[in-house]
């Protein structure tokens, strides 16, 4: 048995592929504690996983301005200080980063420990912390076709984004029933990520009547603090009755994802690998102000491998003409689930699995097998 410290938390997009890494690991007799930050979100996303370890540790993201940057480094050489303390504690055989702000202090205290480190980039640009500690690692894991300069053959992998074992294909029918919602119409999931998204629950508001009229049903997750929870009505002019519910978080998203004919979702690598898992035709609408714009890069990526669609945020005027374009288009949704299906060919957190096991047994000063 090995012991995996995984860093991982901050985001959603950062936490749930830790989560189903941690998981995996624990499946197969190892020991795993994941490092989440000190957000809402962090522990609104654990609450299920009981019998997984986590420990909540600080960290600041860094930022512009002089007094955000001198802020910056005050806590990375905190959480570099706090780091040391842990490893000494833990004493993992690997150190595993999803990148964020909680990855770069307790790098760089793994890489002066001389403890492996591994890194998982989950976007078609690669952040800011991937590049910092990219020269530290002993293999980064990269999405398909992405290449992170400074790191060559031997040390990268094209494993993909792990998925929590919980987010499956079921069939939209045995969805909506488990969601308590009606599966006789069109029903459009929307999606902010793990944080929400304003414009695009302003959008639904907007924007239901009009989709009630054309038979077009809404399931919105809103985001934490974002909307209150409600479900509302309207008659349209066939006098069928069209529902919108607003959600502010599930942890039914496997559901949630298979219930919808379309979804309308913010471009996080977590997000589309969610929807890649679920089978579900998509329209991805990028954050416009993501770091390095990488939402951007990771919604193209998807649409080049036919899976799905791509609509700038100021074009949000023609995502209700392009919904009702796409979710009548019984062809065009066939060709889009063959497309996510076959996207669907990996099982991501085994391959990254196995291969952590054989870093551990490369490294281990012991001699001894991981098998548990």
């Amino acid at each position: 048995m090995s012991k995996i410290l995984i860093a991982c938390g901050g985001t959603g997009g950062h936490l749930a592929p830790g989560i189903a890494i941690a998981e995996a690991l624990q499946d197969g007799g190892h020991d795993c504690v994941l490092l989440v930050s000190e957000k809402e979100i962090d522990s609104v996303l654990i609450e299920k996983y009981e019998r997984l370890r986590f420990y909540r540790i600080q960290g600041r993201a860094f930022s512009g301005g002089f007094k955000s940057t001198v802020a910056s480094i005050g806590g990375l050489i905190s959480s570099y200080m706090n780091a040391r303390n842990l490893l000494r504690e833990q004493e993992p055989d690997v150190v595993l980063l999803f990148g964020g702000f909680l990855s770069v202090g307790l790098g760089l205290a793994a890489h002066v420990a001389r403890i492996p480190i591994v890194l998982h980039e989950a976007n078609c640009k690669p952040g800011r912390a991937t590049r910092l500690l990219k020269h530290f690692a002993m293999r980064v894991y990269l999405p398909d076709g992405v290449k992170l300069n400074g790191v060559g053959p031997g040390r990268s992998r094209y494993y993909g984004y792990p998925v929590r074992k919980e987010i499956r294909h079921v069939l939209k029918s045995e969805a909506c029933q488990r969601l308590g919602i009606e599966a006789r119409n069109k029903l459009l999931v929307v999606i902010g990520g793990s944080q929400g998204a304003e414009a695009l629950n302003q959008w639904v508001i907007e924007n239901f009547e009009a989709l009630a009229n054309a038979g077009i049903s809404v399931y919105c997750v809103t985001g934490p603090g974002k909307i209150s929870e409600r479900t509302i009505q309207f008659e349209n002019e066939k006098r069928e009755t069209i529902s919108a519910t607003f959600i502010q978080f599930s942890d039914q998203m496997g559901d949630v994802l298979s219930a919808a004919d379309i979804i309308v979702s913010r471009a996080g690598a977590g997000a589309i690998a969610e929807i890649i898992c679920c089978r579900a035709p998509s329209i991805l609408i990028p954050y416009p102000y993501a770091a390095d714009d990488h939402q951007q890069a990771n919604a193209l990526m998807h649409e080049k491998h036919g899976a799905g669609m791509v609509l700038p945020e100021d074009n949000l005027n023609r995502l209700s003409t392009e919904v009702k374009r796409l979710v009548f288009n019984d062809e065009l949704l066939r060709r889009l689930k063959f497309n996510l299906e076959h996207l669907e060919r990996l099982d991501s957190g085994k391959r990254i699995v196995e291969d952590l096991e054989q870093i551990c047994v490369e490294h281990s000063p012991k001699d001894q097998s991981l098998s548990a």
